[in-house]
C-alpha cells in the first residue's frame, strides 16, 4: 500500500520526463497488457511525448512524491459519441499492488467531469486476463458493463476486451 508520507499527483508530462517515461514504456511486465507503443530509444520517446503527448488536453504524469512513475489520460469519442471519453492508465509495474493507479483513476475522474461538463460516461478497456486494472476500475467506482469476446486483435491474437463505466452521477455516491 502507500505509506501515509507518499504524496501521488497528476501534472502535465513533459519532455524532461523522457528518462521516467522510458521506465513504464519499455516494462515487458506493462506491454503484456498496454496497446501503447514501446520505446527502446530515449530520442524515439522524446519525440513522441513532443509530438502525441504534450498537445493532449488530458494527460497527466502519474506522479509519487514528484516523480513520474505512469500516465494516465482521457481521450473523447468521435462523432455522435462526443459525450463519452476513454480513461486509459500505465504504471510502472514495480508501483503495482500499492493502490496508486486506483487514486490516480479517482483523481482524474473527479476533475474530468468538471473540466469537461458535456461528458457524460467515463469508459474503461480492459484486456479480459488484465486481473489488477480490472481491480483498480472497481475500486475507483467504475461499474462492469460486459466482455467483447474476441473483439480485438493483440499481440497477434484475438483477445476479450471488458468494459467499464462511470457516470457523472457515480462521483456523488
Amino acid at each position: 500500500m502507500i505509506n501515509q508520507s507518499d504524496i501521488i499527483s497528476l501534472r502535465l508530462l513533459e519532455v524532461s520526463d523522457v528518462d521516467d517515461f522510458m521506465e513504464w514504456s519499455s516494462d515487458d511486465n506493462v506491454s503484456k497488457f498496454s496497446q501503447e507503443c514501446t520505446f527502446k530509444s530515449k530520442e524515439d520517446a522524446a519525440s513522441h511525448i513532443v509530438k502525441f503527448i504534450v498537445p493532449q488536453r488530458w494527460f497527466r504524469a502519474i506522479c509519487l512524491n514528484g516523480k513520474p512513475i505512469g500516465y494516465i489520460s482521457v481521450s473523447p469519442f468521435w462523432g455522435s459519441d462526443k459525450s463519452k471519453g476513454e480513461i486509459k492508465y500505465v504504471l510502472s509495474s514495480k508501483y503495482w499492488g500499492r493502490g496508486i493507479a486506483t487514486k490516480a483513476v479517482k483523481m482524474m475522474a473527479a476533475t474530468i467531469f468538471i473540466d469537461w461538463p458535456q461528458l457524460a460516461r467515463l469508459e474503461g478497456k480492459v484486456d479480459i486476463e488484465n486481473l489488477g486494472s480490472q481491480r483498480v476500475l472497481e475500486k475507483a467506482g467504475f461499474t462492469k458493463e460486459v466482455v467483447f469476446r474476441k473483439y480485438y486483435f493483440f499481440k497477434g491474437k484475438l483477445s476479450d476486451l471488458v468494459i467499464f463505466s462511470l457516470l457523472p452521477t457515480d462521483q456523488l455516491t
